[in-house]
């Protein structure tokens, strides 16, 4: 038999997930063992909640009593350090399966009753923004109790970030953490991208393109919410990529109100038919914003980049020009001139190349930034796949970062020039003279030759300057106390 087919022993299998109850446990138990194995990696997840920075104990199932009922959570997290003690509830959900309210503020009762600090779920259901959760809880359970939601995508995100990118120190536990994302990106983990806009997808492009869609519809809050899902999956696939943390910027009274930031959402998509977020990446120069235009089925994104703030405009042009070298010609630059407001300037990429005024011409001002923006096809499937919208924007994002966003560089100003004339007016006179040796007995043997003729130098400065000449006095270097050879000697006597 072929050593081929044979399958290698695994710290956790994915052979023998009979339904989604097992897939379930195995992922809970297999997630909260790891989060107490590797220290740097239970720190990365639970030190963003509150959590002291120590060992994470873990445990699964542990019974609570609520009245008369019994409640099995699914996992707890207990964080030790001193006086101060950090514990959280964890209830886990795989596939398909979504979140429950009910379940959850029972839970909720259940860690108020404990004193416990938080309630943690994870599933597959991916939040608006970054803090916010996917299931609607009454605010009044929250306030002896917090409530933080991880996405599988966010947990095996962190993983990846942690073991290739911030490192483990313990080979054993990089070997442990490693056997997590293998298990975790297996198709038998329930571990989901994300793969659906939701049912109300193909009613809300229709009404879209009919131009009937109203502010106040329910459907457009789903889509909206679901789009804003959407950048958070893109971000932690660039973040794999780039090995930090990227997520969507918001402002920062969406920060504080989520709902506003959805009505806002819709309103937008009900006046110009698009949708549209932006993403913070590491490193850039910028925020990439993503743009999806419904009626015009086109995938926008473009970064906003500060022009030099020197030289002439059509120097910042080049600048700019240098750093775009591998962009596609398609790309379209814009430029802004300070105090101005409106559109500036537009022209493609290839136009650019070629005749670099174009982008300045008819402006008088200085100016003040550019935006880089590429368009895309957009897929109109609301699944994954062929032609679907979620693979095009993804594909967009991925590939403006490629062409686009990792060339681009934030303008620094030159260091400042050393004056040549200053500089050499305070230089020795001397400097580059057979006096400026590297031995300080030559330099001693010249300037002994020249205190001994001393007496000739001074006799034809003299007669010099009876002639009306200026002669120019040498001044003498100064021996150290390294003796003098008796060769030297000999030398300056024959000299005198």
């Amino acid at each position: 038999m072929s050593e081929e087919t044979w399958h290698a022993a695994r710290l956790i299998p994915v052979s023998g997930i009979s339904g989604s109850k097992e897939q379930e446990g195995r992922a809970t138990s297999a997630l909260l063992a790891v989060l107490s194995s590797v220290r740097e990696f239970g720190r990365a997840l639970t030190q963003p909640l509150g959590a002291p920075a120590a060992p994470v104990q873990a445990f699964i199932e542990v019974p609570f009593s609520l009245g008369d009922k019994k409640f099995y959570p699914d996992g707890l997290l207990k964080v030790v350090r001193g006086r101060k003690t950090w514990t959280a509830l964890v209830e886990v959900k795989t596939g398909s399966s979504e979140l429950r309210t009910e379940q959850l503020e029972n839970y909720l009762e259940v860690a108020r009753e404990q004193g416990f600090d938080a309630l943690i779920t994870i599933s597959n259901e991916m939040p608006t923004m970054s803090g916010s959760h996917p299931t609607l809880i009454d605010k009044r359970k929250l306030r002896k109790v917090a409530l933080h939601h991880w996405s599988w995508n966010h947990v095996l995100c962190e993983a990846v970030l942690q073991r290739e990118h911030r490192g483990v120190v313990d080979a054993d536990q990089a070997w442990i953490l490693g056997e997590l994302v293998r298990y975790l990106e297996h198709p038998r983990s329930g571990v989901m991208s994300f793969d659906d806009m939701g049912p109300a997808w193909v009613p809300v492009r229709e009404a879209v393109m009919a131009g009937t869609l109203r502010p106040t519809d329910a459907i457009g809050e789903q889509v909206a919410t679901r789009f804003g899902g959407l950048l958070q999956f893109a971000g932690l696939r660039l973040g794999r990529k780039v090995g930090g943390q990227v997520v969507p910027a918001l402002p920062r009274k969406h920060l504080a109100d989520p709902s506003a930031h959805v009505q806002h959402q819709v309103a937008r998509l009900a006046g110009s038919g698009r949708l549209s977020g932006r993403i913070r990446i590491p490193g850039a120069v910028g925020l990439l914003e993503v743009v999806a235009d419904l009626r015009a089925s086109q995938v926008i994104c473009h970064m906003d980049v500060e022009a030099p703030r020197e030289g002439r405009p059509v120097t910042r042009v080049k600048w700019l020009l240098r750093q775009l070298r591998r962009a596609p010609d398609s790309v379209r630059l814009e430029a802004f001139a300070s105090h101005s407001r409106g559109p500036g300037n537009s022209e493609l990429l290839r136009d650019v190349r070629v005749t670099p005024s174009l982008l300045v011409a008819g402006h008088r001002r200085e100016l003040r930034s550019f935006r880089v923006a590429a368009i895309y096809p957009m897929g109109s499937k609301r699944g994954i796949g062929r032609n679907s919208f979620i693979d095009s924007v993804l594909t967009a994002v991925d590939s403006f970062h490629r062409d686009v966003v990792k060339e681009l560089k934030a303008w620094s100003a030159p260091a400042p020039r050393k004056d040549n004339a200053t500089s050499g007016a305070s230089e020795d006179p001397l400097a580059g003279s057979s006096m400026g040796t590297e031995d300080p007995r030559e330099g001693c043997l010249q300037a002994r030759a020249i205190d001994t003729a001393g007496s000739s130098i001074s006799s034809t400065a003299e007669q010099g300057a009876g002639a009306g000449h200026d002669v120019a006095q040498v001044p003498a270097q100064r021996c150290g106390p390294t003796p003098i050879p008796e060769a030297v000697d000999a030398e300056v006597a024959a000299a005198q």
